[in-house]
């Protein structure tokens, strides 16, 4: 019963100022497990005027994937990613599961201004307006992807090929011998979080920009590729 989902967990049904009203954040969160922990995050990031596409697991049992359709039917402005993966712990499903989302996000009726990422065990500590004021203040057409130039003690997540493992209940990220080829374009890779802020603009450059598919191709069989490859594109000169 949606308007009970609706009363009964105090959503917020309108914009609470006219400076939220104009300013729409899209939101992707992937979750697999803790449907209560899913429910109390998304109450308290959503707003009517925002985005949020859902990546839930492949993996997840029946009942959790039916019980977060059931949420996410109520709501115009809340969809699941069209694409699933069956993510693994530092593997690279886990920066497919956001790039669907994205791809899906770019093609939505709704306009929106920045994506902010986010996973299931993840909670705001500030409001909808704080993070559009901060946004505004300091990073105005700009995106947040925190990083360095890759460290020494990181090479390894990039010098050999890994491989996502499945089987019997566990999921896993294995080395193997194979060397592999230097980056394309002779791109310097940046390590940094696999959290971000990006712009709308970006996130359309990320998915047509020949650079940016053959980055993403050659970090399919490396360690935690969300955590190079964002920062790395974000630092391409223009």
């Amino acid at each position: 019963n949606c308007s009970m989902v609706l009363k009964t967990l105090h959503f917020i049904t309108r914009p609470l100022s006219d400076e939220e009203g104009n300013f729409s954040l899209a939101y992707i969160i992937t979750i697999h497990k803790e449907l209560e922990m899913f429910v109390k995050l998304l109450r308290a990031i959503y707003m009517p005027q925002n985005i949020y596409c859902i990546h839930v697991d492949e993996k997840s049992p029946k009942n959790y994937k039916a019980a977060v359709q059931n949420i996410v039917n109520c709501f115009e402005n809340i969809f699941i990613s069209s694409k699933r993966e069956s993510v693994v712990y530092a593997g690279f499903s886990r920066l497919q599961a956001d790039i669907n989302c994205m791809r899906d996000l770019v093609n939505s009726k709704i306009q929106w201004n920045y994506v902010i990422n986010l996973c299931g065990q993840d909670y705001p500590i500030k409001t909808n307006k704080d993070i559009i004021q901060y946004i505004k203040s300091k990073w105005n057409g700009k995106n947040m992807t925190p990083g360095v130039v890759q460290p020494l003690h990181m090479k390894h997540r990039t010098q050999v090929s890994y491989r996502e493992y499945v089987h019997s209940g566990m999921s896993y990220v294995s080395p193997t011998k194979n060397i592999k080829a230097k980056p394309p374009y002779n791109l310097t890779i940046y390590f940094g979080s696999a959290y971000y802020i990006l712009t709308k603009e970006f996130v359309e450059f990320t998915l047509t920009d020949a650079r940016a598919k053959d980055l993403l191709e050659w970090s399919r069989d490396t360690y935690s590729p969300d955590e190079h490859y964002w920062v790395t594109l974000n630092r391409l000169n223009g």
